[in-house]
């Protein structure tokens, strides 16, 4: 993995994580089109998310750092190593620093990305700049030069830090299978929220966006969703 993390800290950091949070922790994935439960965060983590296979935890004294933990029999962990081994050390991206085993959990050490995905930018009504898109299709861009696969690149995945865009989720980018996602995502963004929204930025509720997302997630699956540009 990445060197560009001291070796001490490191070394301290994995102990801490193994002995602390991967030997307490409670989290279970009943099904695998839903979020993992965390059941029991450890004194002195902070659950930062969860997704439909991992969540991440975040420990007080590492503020920069991120750990991913997959749920027991979940895969993905294997793929997600190669796919920041092939990324490399990239801006909008996170590194991995270490990727290990314990008490039955496979974890990534990452550097965490701070800012605020599209998604909550939308709810709370925090401008979403141009700069934000052309960054993160260069981002993917770098990715395909790299042999990946940009997959599941949505208003959660990418985020705003400094008016600068990052990608947070690359855990599918070894699916070759075709994804409009980002492409859909983009699209909304200069015919909506441009003209309507980008000049003065209101809060859109979050069962608004909710809906939306559901909509969104019916029409991908029905031929009403159209792919002209």
């Amino acid at each position: 993995m990445h060197s560009n993390m001291e070796e001490k800290r490191l070394k301290q950091l994995i102990a801490l994580s193994e002995k602390t949070l991967l030997s307490d922790l409670e989290l279970s994935s009943i099904d695998p089109g839903d979020p993992v439960r965390v059941d029991e965060t450890p004194e002195g983590w902070k659950l930062l998310g969860a997704g439909n296979y991992a969540c991440v935890f975040m420990n007080h004294d590492y503020p920069d750092i991120a750990v991913k933990v997959y749920a027991p029999g979940r895969v993905g962990w294997e793929s997600e190593c190669e796919v920041y081994r092939l990324i490399g050390n990239h801006p909008a991206y996170s590194a991995c620093y270490y990727a290990g085993e314990h008490n039955g959990f496979y974890y990534l050490i990452l550097r965490r990305l701070n800012g605020k995905t599209l998604y909550r930018c939308i709810i709370e009504g925090v401008p979403i700049p141009g700069r934000v898109i052309t960054d993160i299709d260069q981002a993917l861009d770098y990715a395909r030069s790299r042999g990946l696969h940009p997959h599941d690149v949505h208003g959660k995945n990418v985020m705003v830090t400094d008016g600068r865009g990052l990608v947070v989720d690359v855990s599918d980018f070894l699916k070759e299978e075709p994804c409009s996602m980002w492409e859909d995502l983009k699209r909304a963004y200069n015919r909506i929220y441009m003209p309507f929204m980008s000049k003065n930025p209101v809060p859109v509720p979050e069962w608004v966006m909710n809906g939306v997302r559901k909509g969104y997630r019916f029409m991908r699956h029905s031929s009403v969703f159209g792919r002209s540009s």
